[in-house]
């Protein structure tokens, strides 16, 4: 099981609704949470054989920013 952390810029409880629906989708097994109390907005996605990368690409593509944390 991997776990990765992403700062964003999402600010609604609505727009993490919708973003965790779009990874979902494409990844029905992954764990999906956001932390908008978080200072960095953060993004916690958990999983098997974990697909980083796609996740930056599907939030950019939906129009927020989404870096990986180290």
């Amino acid at each position: 099981m991997m776990v990765e952390v992403f700062k964003t810029n999402v600010q609604k409880e609505t727009d993490t609704n919708y973003i965790i629906a779009v990874i979902k989708r494409q990844f029905p097994m992954y764990k999906v949470n956001f932390d908008l109390e978080d200072c960095d907005k953060i993004l916690r996605v958990e999983g098997v054989d974990l697909q980083w990368r796609n996740i930056i690409d599907y939030v950019n593509c939906l129009g927020y920013i989404c870096v990986k944390l180290d």
